[in-house]
């Protein structure tokens, strides 16, 4: 369990964080969502030591985080922090052995990350002459290869294409399937939604919205959409508010069950379920309020 208690930070006269709270169970994967300068990569850096809080707490399993716990986790910073004239199995194997493997155990677990990562390929190339969506790839190997306990990304998708993101996807999944908590930022609202069990929005410093996807959705759910195939016009008939969405009735402000029945009786309903919003619109939504 990864814990992140009510931090404060100033740069200045700036206020970075105000209050900031988050937590990841074992095997959750948390998105952490917000808008530039809303105090993601603060957090983050201060969750791994990099910067000091001005007040606050980061538990780990019950105990406050201290650096041998920190060498355990897993971090991928948002600015690229490789050697570029170093060979992209050499380098991943390298950090490995900064983590403490022995050599051989390095060089296995680099030749794992690349496979898993579509980078055998690339193996042998200078890390300088890759593609920015296979630097991004060797970034991630590097933050796994001493299969850590934790991890906390920032912004591990920016830039890659469609078969990057399943890729990194698959791999982030499982490292979360063997029970490490799972912390990563995306302006990439559409992966969040799919690959993340909980959100946590943040804006100017503070935390705005928290909770499961479905809890999230489910919260926001305004509107009932009702199909039914008859040739009255039931604006008039159906209760609350009601407006027309091509050929659908959306219904606000009204008994669900009531609706039905006025529906059913005036036709086959074919569709009648509450509208669930994306985490995007959910995003808009709390960073406008």
């Amino acid at each position: 369990m990864l814990e992140i208690k009510d931090l404060h930070k100033r740069f200045g006269d700036t206020v970075a964080l105000e209050g900031v709270s988050l937590t990841a169970a074992p095997g959750e994967v948390v998105g952490f969502v917000g808008a530039n300068g809303a105090g993601k990569t603060t957090t983050m850096r201060i969750a791994m030591g990099v910067l000091a809080a001005d007040s606050g707490q980061i538990v780990y399993n019950g105990a406050p985080l201290d650096v041998a716990a920190r060498r355990r986790f897993g971090y991928m910073p948002s600015e690229r922090g490789l050697y570029p004239k170093m060979k992209t199995a050499e380098q991943i194997a390298y950090f490995g052995e900064l983590h403490g493997m022995s050599r051989a155990e390095a060089k296995r677990a680099a030749a794992a990350l690349l496979e898993q990562l579509n980078l055998t390929e690339r193996s042998g190339d200078f890390v300088q002459d890759l593609s920015l969506g296979n630097q991004q790839r060797v970034q991630l190997a590097v933050s796994l290869v001493h299969d850590p306990e934790a991890l906390i990304l920032d912004e591990p998708f920016s830039g890659l294409d469609p078969l990057a993101v399943d890729v990194m996807g698959t791999a982030l999944k499982d490292r979360a399937a063997n029970g490490a908590p799972v912390i990563f930022s995306s302006h990439q609202l559409d992966l969040i939604e799919r690959l993340c069990d909980s959100v946590v929005i943040i804006g100017n410093g503070k935390i705005i919205a928290a909770g499961s996807v479905e809890a999230l959705k489910a919260k926001e759910v305004k509107q009932l959409r009702v199909s039914v195939q008859t040739p009255q016009d039931l604006t008039e008939s159906l209760p609350g508010t009601v407006t027309r969405d091509g050929d659908d009735y959306l219904v606000e402000d009204a008994d669900d069950q009531e609706v039905l029945r006025i529906a059913a009786a005036a036709g086959r309903v074919t569709h009648f379920a509450y509208d669930q919003p994306t985490i995007a619109e959910i995003f808009r939504e709390a960073v406008t309020r």
